[in-house]
């Protein structure tokens, strides 16, 4: 492997889902302090939001004390949805009251006269619920087939608090200090492209680059925002791929698409309603509107474009720790979120070790940045609880300990131990203790 230099060209891949974009904050932090220089950032998952942010200058929104990861609105994130809950709760308050009223009325007990007016209403109330369910999720998504009691239960977890966070959060980057009320998604990723455009080349700004599975087309998507000449090598055909069906070009005729990709990549599979691209009509899939969510093996497919875009060396950040040793075994967890979560954890542990095989073809050097011990889930944006210390972490500690392992797994071993480390420690600041620096930085 070649020795590190930042004369080469430098990739930055974030990998994850949900509460691990908190260890991609912590990262981020790190390796700005340092003055790494990153030319491509790339991510797939939660991992893609903070690639968007740090391209265009704002990773600093995801760390600092009033940043994403450490404000209370992140206990909203991939949360079940209402109906998930209510619906269950209502058909069982209904089968009670239908059981109670046949037992009274079996054993001779007065029923009052208000009784069946009641449960009438409750019945009328709960399928008024039910059809206006159905309908806005008609009204909302693509036709769909199937027994109607589907579209009324629909995927139990909500991904638009995600979508709308992130959202968000480039939109108060982009618009400035003036008040203005947030665009759409095509308009704000029209603006988000023309704002990266004009500053790509400068300090703290970097090329862009998302990853999202579509559905329907059965094939990954990826979006770029590449400087010629890598620009062109992305969009040049490839032996057995359709480049106008998967690459779409966010500084040429695809600049509408990065909110919506970011949407899509913000969208776990399965647990979550896909979230709806639609094409233009002048496009290959000619109007089409395609269901997108994220896939956690993607890494391999970012990496493959990575290097296709120029990088020749390349940082790789996931918050799935390594192999654990015998004797680690831990109480498995049995609500769906939490079951979705280690099988995405595990899918993507398993894809990086592949993934990280074919790359050390491809690139001259590949540095992986990734924890030891992590207790905390895809799905588990309130913490959790460490059965090793037996106690429970949040995601505050989370990003304290990617500050810490980004410096003691690659600031100080690759860029220090190269001579290249530009950022200078802080007057009466020892740069050897990276703990106690994060404990100050974190409040850890």
């Amino acid at each position: 492997m070649s020795p590190y230099s930042p004369e080469r060209r430098t990739a930055l891949v974030l990998c994850g889902t949900g509460a691990h974009g908190a260890y991609h904050a912590g990262v981020l932090r790190a390796l700005q302090e340092a003055g790494v220089k990153i030319d491509l950032v790339a991510g797939h998952g939660i991992g893609a939001a903070g690639a968007a942010l740090a391209a265009i200058g704002g990773s600093s929104r995801v760390w600092e004390d009033n940043g994403i990861w450490r404000s209370p609105r992140v206990r909203a994130l991939y949360a079940w949805k209402r109906t998930a809950v209510a619906a269950p709760l209502i058909c069982a308050g209904l089968a009670l009251v239908m059981v109670a009223t046949m037992a009274a009325a079996a054993a001779g007990l007065a029923i009052p006269r208000w009784w069946p007016a009641a449960v009438v209403a409750l019945v009328v109330t709960a399928a008024a619920g039910a059809a206006l369910r159905v309908w806005r999720h008609a009204s909302q998504a693509r036709r769909a087939s199937g027994r109607w009691w589907w579209r009324l239960f629909g995927a139990p977890v909500d991904a638009e608090a995600a979508r709308a966070l992130f959202a968000n959060a480039i939109w108060d980057l982009i618009r400035g200090a003036a008040p203005a009320p947030q665009p759409g998604r095509a308009a704000l990723g029209r603006k988000y492209t023309e704002a990266l455009l004009e500053s790509l080349g400068q300090p703290g700004f970097a090329e862009l680059m998302l990853v999202a599975t579509d559905l329907d087309a059965r094939h990954d998507v990826v979006a770029a925002l590449l400087r010629e000449p890598f620009r062109a090598d992305f969009l040049g055909a490839r032996p057995g791929r359709n480049r106008h069906a998967e690459a779409i070009d966010l500084a040429g005729v695809g600049r509408d698409y990065a909110i919506y990709l970011l949407a899509a990549a913000l969208t776990p599979p399965l647990i979550a309603e896909p979230a709806l691209v639609t094409y233009a009509a002048d496009s290959f899939w000619r109007g089409e509107s395609h269901r997108m969510c994220d896939r956690p093996a993607a890494v391999n497919r970012l990496l493959e474009e990575v290097a296709a875009a120029g990088a020749t060396q390349v940082i790789v950040v996931s918050a799935v720790a390594s192999m654990p040793a015998p004797h680690m075994l831990r109480a498995p967890r049995m609500d769906p979120r939490s079951r979705l979560g280690e099988f995405q954890a595990t899918a993507e542990a398993a894809a990086l070790r592949d993934a990280l095989e074919m790359a050390r073809l491809r690139f001259d050097s590949v540095y992986v940045i990734n924890p030891v011990h992590n207790p905390v889930g895809p799905f588990d944006v309130k913490g959790a609880y460490d059965e090793a210390s037996d106690r429970r972490q949040d995601l505050g500690e989370l990003m304290s300990r990617a500050y810490e392992d980004a410096y003691h797994q690659f600031i100080e071993p690759v860029v220090g131990a190269s001579g290249e480390q530009l950022a200078q420690p802080e007057p009466g600041r020892d740069d050897t203790r990276s703990g106690e620096r994060a404990d100050r930085l974190f409040g850890a």
